[in-house]
């Protein structure tokens, strides 16, 4: 039996198979994204989201679907799934499926009558192009399949409607057809391995319905064009493979390629093998450099969140190469001392302090997993260090500056720089502006192994008495600024309004670094806290449900209700990172178990939501269901790198 497999008694459940994704993309950044079922419940769905550079800097949806009818005796059966508004359900398809499983790709079995016809998908590796296996397993007599496409050609953060700007017409290809919609968007070429015959009879299927953007409080339901159909003939053992991709292909190697693609995948038959295939899906490679997607199905690259997934993406299973191209995309597109946080159109946003602080841990952990040495880091990265903590020193944008104790101020009661960003009624719902707990224990740490650095290069540097000096002052101001000892409390974040005392994981973030301005005493003290009140069996919380009129324990409802929610209780997968490091800090070996323990408590997850990934967010109340992107590269990076560490542990 297959390690990922749900058979009919699931399969014909829709509250249970519309709940469950498949994903699948590639280096071009590229996807495809639907149900296990192929019933589509986001606007994101699609089984080619191609980017179109050439119109912006977002993902769009071309080809949304294709409904597939069995045509036996002169009887249609029809294996579609769609819901409409309204709630009807058309086709029933589901009720023909008697297996799915996702070893090594996605891959569903029919039965009508005495046919089985299997049905698998499978994603180029490099350009975007879609191959769908059908095959005819067992039949009493040969069958027509007919195949239906379903055309949105639209931004994936959009739905579209029916309209006269459509182009309506085609052009034929060899053994299919290409249409396209819209002026400047690519052109969608759809062709079958076997000569078929194309019925062009264009129209639209109007108010199919979305019940994820309908539950997030976003507009749910679209038209779909629909050019035409196409038919071919099949008979007991027959395979065909349909190619949708933005090039004519030759339909004659389309069989090959199909099998060659499936001999380069990690097989989905193991937890872990699961982690290592789902972690190759976040990496881009194009003319501008490698970088790495935050999370599918509608996050781009984001700095903070690579900086994050590189350790246990690219440092825990040796990949040097990968690492460093990360690195040089965003070192690239630096403005002063700031990695891009995040694209928007085709403008680059650069509102994140902790970004290049995590450049810093990046470089530690190249250290310490690689072997590199610290001058070999020095003269390839000695650039950056220095503008970074100079910059931050001297004062830079967004109010960035290092205080006369040391310690880093940043933002303002309008600006989110941490990683709890979220704006909500046009201001920063957890501002944190200020001295801020792990920014200044991230600033010491990058402080301190800049430090050590320096020494290497160049003990003579004059820029080394300046950096000792700031680290020095933090040393002394760090503790008294952020613990209270009469009321042994930590400050989430201390400004000239309020000193901020609320339970977080930022404290936990504090006590994980490599350089720690903290006794153990206190990271003790912190570990113990994060133990009892933000550890769950997802990953840590991001605020302590003893903060009652502030906590949310289920991230549910419309955009405002969900923002409010993010960081005020949901459980974030990437805080085991630091958390393993803080374990291994003040408990050794000893903590392996308890290690252990937390990453097989996650296996379950690769079940439910995002099949065999990992979720962006899960809830802070039990029992913890997965929100968010289905597939988030910090998560999986943080169990990667939670693997590896309990692996080194045992060696």
């Amino acid at each position: 039996m297959a390690y990922i497999s749900f058979d009919k008694q699931h399969l014909v459940n829709l509250e249970f198979t519309m709940n469950k994704e498949i994903l699948r993309s590639n280096r071009s950044g590229a996807f495809y994204n639907t149900t296990i079922i192929g019933c589509n419940t986001r606007k994101y769905h699609g089984l080619l989201v191609v980017p179109q550079p050439q119109l912006d800097n977002n993902n769009h949806v071309l080809l949304s679907s294709i409904d597939e009818t069995i045509i036996a005796n002169k009887e249609e059966f029809h294996l579609g799934v769609h819901e409409y508004q309204g709630g009807t359900i058309a086709p029933r398809g589901h009720k023909y499926l008697r297996e799915f499983t996702a070893e090594p790709i996605p891959k569903l079995l029919y039965r009508v009558g005495s046919s089985f016809l299997t049905k698998e998908y499978i994603f180029e590796e490099k350009e975007p192009r879609i191959l769908i296996r059908y095959t005819l397993m067992d039949a009493a007599q040969p069958i027509t399949l007919r195949l239906m496409p379903f055309l949105a050609f639209r931004n994936v953060h959009m739905v579209t409607h029916e309209n006269y700007s459509a182009n309506r017409k085609y052009t034929p290809l060899k053994n299919g057809a290409a249409w396209q919609m819209y002026e400047n968007y690519d052109t969608l070429c759809f062709q079958i391995s076997k000569a078929n015959e194309y019925t062009h009879c264009p129209d639209w299927y109007r108010n199919l319905f979305y019940i994820r953007e309908f539950e997030r409080g976003y507009d749910a339901v679209e038209d779909l064009y629909v050019p035409g159909f196409f038919e071919v003939q099949m008979k007991k053992g027959d395979s065909i493979v349909v190619s949708a991709g933005v090039e004519e292909k030759n339909p004659a190697l389309f069989k090959k390629q199909f099998d060659n693609q499936i001999e380069h995948r990690i097989p989905r038959d193991s937890f872990e093998h699961c982690l290592q295939n789902s972690a190759q899906q976040f990496i881009i490679k194009g003319e501008e450099g490698t970088r790495m997607f935050a999370g599918f199905p509608w996050f781009g690259s984001c700095s903070r969140d690579t900086f994050l997934s590189l350790p246990g993406i690219c440092l825990a299973n040796g990949d040097e190469k990968m690492f460093k191209d990360m690195l040089k995309y965003f070192i690239d597109r630096m403005h002063g001392a700031f990695f891009p946080h995040k694209y928007y159109q085709k403008s680059l946003y650069y509102t994140a302090v902790d970004s290049p602080l995590w450049f810093f841990v990046n470089l530690q952990k190249y250290e310490s997993m690689l072997g590199k040495r610290k001058k070999y880091i020095w003269n390839e990265y000695g650039e950056v260090v220095t503008k970074i903590l100079d910059s931050f020193i001297k004062g830079t944008d967004f109010n960035v500056k290092a205080q006369e104790n040391g310690l880093l101020y940043a933002g303002n009661e309008n600006l989110a720089l941490t990683w709890m960003n979220v704006f909500c009624d046009g201001k920063p719902w957890t501002p944190r502006y200020g001295f801020a707990i792990e920014i200044n224990a991230l600033w010491y740490n990058a402080l301190r192994y800049g430090i050590e650095l320096l020494k290497v290069a160049d003990k003579k540097d004059p820029r080394l008495a300046e950096w000792q000096d700031v680290a020095a002052k933090i040393e002394k101001s760090f503790v008294e600024t952020f613990y209270d000892e009469q009321n042994d409390v930590f400050f989430d974040y201390v400004n000239e309004k309020e000193k901020n005392s609320m339970v977080r994981p930022n404290m936990l973030i504090a006590s994980s670094m490599p350089y720690s301005p903290m006794r153990d005493e206190l990271k003790k003290k912190i570990l113990d806290v994060t133990r009892s009140e933000l550890l769950t069996i997802r990953g840590l919380r991001s605020l302590s449900p003893r903060e009652e009129r502030t906590y949310v324990g289920i991230t549910l409802g419309n955009h405002r209700e969900r923002e409010q929610a993010y960081h005020n209780g949901t459980v974030f997968p990437w805080l085991i990172m630091p958390y393993a490091d803080a374990c291994l800090s003040i408990y050794g070996e000893t903590a392996l178990p308890y290690l252990e323990d937390l990453y097989n408590g996650f296996e379950e997850a690769i079940f439910v939501n995002g099949i065999g990934s990992i979720s962006e967010i899960y809830d802070g109340n039990p029992p913890h269901e997965a929100r968010g992107c289905i597939s988030q590269s910090t998560s999986v990076a943080a169990l990667l790198y939670l693997k590896y560490t309990i692996d080194s542990l045992k060696k």
